[in-house]
């Protein structure tokens, strides 16, 4: 008989939040890298997370030169704080690429959704919440009803989102076995593929768009492969290196908007084929890649 797995109460809630300490700082990675883009785009604050005695003000980078009759497109990073190059591939995209592409885009970038979770390097919030499952409007999650208030309040129609995250080891090794010991359901373990793959959204598709960021990846690092049962994280690709999730339905970020274009990157930075940089790279070279293909098919 299989044992069951008793469900956290809060006083396990509390005591897991109590094990979490501050490991790098959201101040001086983060913010400084944004204040140094004001000369060449609009940053604005979209509110601020209020935990315990901290405050983590949160930021939108907005294009200048905003022209309606252009496109708009998202792009959204550090919804698990952990995962680091989402952070700051999106930094570096804005940094080094964004004006490149806005002849023919106008840009939101949100590079750090979840603040307290880059600075602790976690997938959960305080409240032991994921906010990969929470993106609706008066989530319980901070840094999903924030995000979700502030592109409310901007009415705007968006062409494109990509969502730039990170699968780790750690995904294994510690946040499902936290999972299954919070909810008291057990959770199977996958292989964790060594390489970068996407996930798209099971209702907007769209292979030729996640195969041109695929494409364009791979001069960068390399392409996961399937494993044995030719699965990607326990699921069938569609097409290469790319994996569906009704991304609605389960709250996922990349479901914010209803944009034709829509994809959720996964980096592999524990591979001993990559750097940080190339990390870093890889997620550029997936919003490049997206971008190049909607200008050659818009």
């Amino acid at each position: 008989m299989e044992k069951q797995i008793k469900k956290w109460t809060d006083l396990e809630a509390k005591q897991w939040k109590n094990e979490q300490v501050i490991k790098r700082s959201y101040k001086i990675d983060v913010i400084s890298k944004i204040q140094s883009l004001e000369d060449k785009f609009t940053i604005s604050q979209y509110g601020k997370l209020n935990y315990d005695q901290s405050e983590y003000p949160l930021f939108i980078i907005k294009s200048k030169d905003f022209n309606k009759d252009r496109p708009n497109i998202l792009i959204t990073g550090g919804v698990h704080g952990y995962e680091t190059s989402g952070v700051h591939g999106a930094l570096m995209f804005m940094s080094q690429k964004a004006q490149e592409y806005e002849s023919h885009f106008n840009f939101i970038c949100a590079p750090c959704i979840s603040p307290w979770g880059y600075e602790t390097v976690n997938r959960w919030n305080p409240d032991a919440i994921d906010p990969n499952r929470n993106f609706f409007k008066n989530s319980d999650a901070q840094e999903c009803s924030k995000i979700y208030n502030a592109l409310e309040d901007l009415d705007l129609k968006f062409l494109a989102h990509i969502d730039l995250h990170e699968t780790t080891d750690t995904d294994n090794t510690v946040f499902r076995p936290d999972l299954e010991k919070r909810d008291g359901i057990k959770q199977d373990l996958w292989e964790i593929p060594d390489g970068f793959y996407l996930v798209a959204d099971t209702l907007r598709e769209e292979n030729q768009f996640q195969d041109a960021i695929i494409k364009s990846v791979e001069r960068v690092t390399h392409i996961a492969p399937t494993d044995e049962a030719g699965k990607i994280i326990g699921i069938m690709p569609t097409t290469r290196g790319t994996i569906n999730y009704d991304v609605k339905s389960l709250k996922l970020c990349a479901g914010l908007t209803d944009a034709k274009y829509v994809t959720t990157t996964e980096v592999y930075p524990d591979s001993p084929k990559v750097t940080d940089e190339e990390c870093n790279l890889a997620q550029v070279a997936a919003v490049t890649g997206g971008l190049d293909f909607l200008i050659g098919n818009l």
